[in-house]
């Protein structure tokens, strides 16, 4: 049987490749990196095996952390990278479990990652040839690690395989999967600067690693070449738990899988209408409960949301307790304030409700920003004070407060202006919320361009107020800057609902023509 399951992925991989011809350019490409890093990590590995044996054993337990860490996240982010060795295939095979799990776990090494993972893996063996008691642990110890990384994937897979399943989960990954891409940079930029990324930092951070599941396995021969065998006992004994341990959950999950394969769920609650039943049955108060049910269901909404205190981190990395981190705030509330500026796009034809509605322009401009404020508002409130605070200025809370609320409620200002007259296509429902559609570039780039310009300029005397008050350390300004903003802005956002409410009773059915030649 075990023969079998391997037989039937080579059968899978090979007929998947009859299909398209793109499929075949695909696997060419694939194997082309795939071969070229297995190249790479070879040559370094033989570069490294005539270093010394401290140098060798920290860069081995580095490379085997990242290989198992690699292994078991990378499957819960790329859904359906292997779908083969999907549990609820099996469901109505009288398969012995044994057998299916030892078919699966070999199966998982077909292909390009589990072929480069295996060369790496002999590669990390074979840094210790000079020391032949080092190179039989060394041996062992990478079947080991590399039995560890396919069976923790297949773990974690199994465990999850109900949360893959569902689409909300899909859509949060992909936005925390592209998260680290954005922090890496500021990150690695603040530690090349420091000299706390030193050569003491590295052999620290390999040695906490050398004693987790991740590394300890790849650290046994180290210990084996310094003749420290208790050691090397101790971390062989984490390697051989590990894998024990990995295996038990991935037997229970997948039996729990078999028995209960994953499905769409059938929502349990209520039949209410959400926020339509908790706001008045107006068309200010429909609007409002449409908008707040985008902003907490709608990932494009979602990962808007998320960028904000994304920023927040990459600020703070770049200059931990620096005046960067004022910055938080203020940016906070351009960025939430200017997201409702794609709203009608966003409606996509649904917008034809509003339009063949009796719904007046500045219901429709009103709901959106109350809608928009509930979210944005505490978020910029926390972001605010919480920036004062961390750079260790509290008294620069209440002008950081006023540049930062006004620069909101000027932004939903002119948000509600724009989205009034502007429309591009945008990404539909559903559709990966980072791509780009086609014929959004020059639109996007004028408009959020203009817009910029245009809520500097009327945010300009509470950006004044509050450098001033920043920097000359002025209490009584700051309190000035705190009123002035939120004078101003509120002015700005009645101006900006009544304007674009009446452009929207004017442009509303051209809107929808450009929308619907969109779709």
């Amino acid at each position: 049987m075990v023969a079998h399951l391997v037989r039937l992925k080579l059968t899978l991989l090979r007929n998947g490749l009859r299909r398209s011809a793109w499929q075949v350019v695909g696997l060419v490409v694939a194997v082309v990196y795939g071969l070229g890093a297995l190249a790479v990590v070879v040559a370094s590995m033989a570069v490294l095996s005539v270093q010394e044996p401290d140098i060798r054993g920290l860069v081995v337990v580095l490379v085997g952390s990242v290989l198992v860490l690699g292994w078991w996240l990378v499957p819960l982010l790329a859904f359906g990278l292997d779908s083969t060795l999907d549990p609820a295939r099996f469901v109505t095979f009288a398969i012995p479990q044994r057998s299916l799990l030892t078919g699966l776990a070999l199966a998982g090494l077909i292909g390009i990652p589990g072929v480069v993972s295996a060369g790496s893996a002999l590669a990390l063996a074979g840094v210790w040839w000079r020391t032949p008691a080092a190179l039989v642990a060394a041996v062992v110890c990478s079947v080991i690690g590399l039995a560890t990384c396919v069976i923790g994937a297949r773990a974690t897979t199994s465990a999850a395989s109900t949360l893959v399943a569902s689409r909300r989960f899909r859509e949060v990954m992909a936005g925390v999967a592209v998260l680290p891409f954005i922090v890496v940079g500021p990150i690695l930029g603040r530690l090349s600067e420091s000299s706390a990324f030193s050569e003491a930092t590295v052999e620290r951070i390999a040695e906490v690693l050398s004693w987790t599941p991740l590394g300890a396995a790849w650290a046994v021969p180290g210990d084996v070449a310094d003749g420290q065998w208790a050691t090397a006992a101790a971390r062989f004994g984490i390697a051989v738990a590990t894998l024990a341990v990995v295996v038990v959950v991935w037997d229970r999950a997948f039996a729990h899988a078999l028995v209960n394969p994953a499905h769409e769920k059938v929502s349990t609650r209520g039949h209410g209408l959400g926020w339509f039943d908790r706001l008045p049955a107006t068309p200010l108060g429909a609007v409002t409960a449409r908008c707040l049910t985008y902003w907490a269901r709608d990932p494009r909404y979602a990962l808007a949301v998320a960028i904000v205190p994304v920023l927040a981190i990459v600020f703070y990395a770049v200059r931990p307790g620096g005046d960067l981190v004022l910055l938080i705030g203020p940016i906070a509330g351009y960025l939430m304030g200017w997201g409702i500026s794609a709203d009608v796009a966003y409606d996509g034809t649904a917008f034809w409700t509003h339009v063949a509605a009796p719904l007046r322009g500045s219901a429709d401009r009103l709901g959106r920003v109350i809608a928009a404020g509930a979210i944005a508002v505490p978020a910029v409130l926390v972001l605010t004070v919480g920036s004062a605070l961390l750079a260790g200025q509290p008294g620069v809370i209440p002008a950081l407060l006023g540049l930062s609320l006004g620069v909101l409620l000027t932004a939903l200002g002119g948000s509600s202006v724009l989205s009034a007259l502007v429309v591009y296509p945008v990404q539909l429902p559903g559709e990966n919320p980072f791509q780009t559609r086609q014929g959004a570039s020059m639109a996007t780039v004028v408009s959020q361009f203009a817009g910029w310009l245009a809520v500097m300029a009327l945010s300009l005397p509470e950006i004044v107020l509050g450098v001033v008050a920043v920097r000359g350390g002025s209490e009584a300004l700051g309190w000035v800057t705190l009123a002035v903003g939120l004078v101003l802005g509120s002015v700005l956002l009645a101006l900006g609902v009544r304007i674009g409410g009446r452009t929207l009773d004017r442009t509303g059915p051209d809107l929808l023509r450009k929308i619907v030649a969109f779709a």
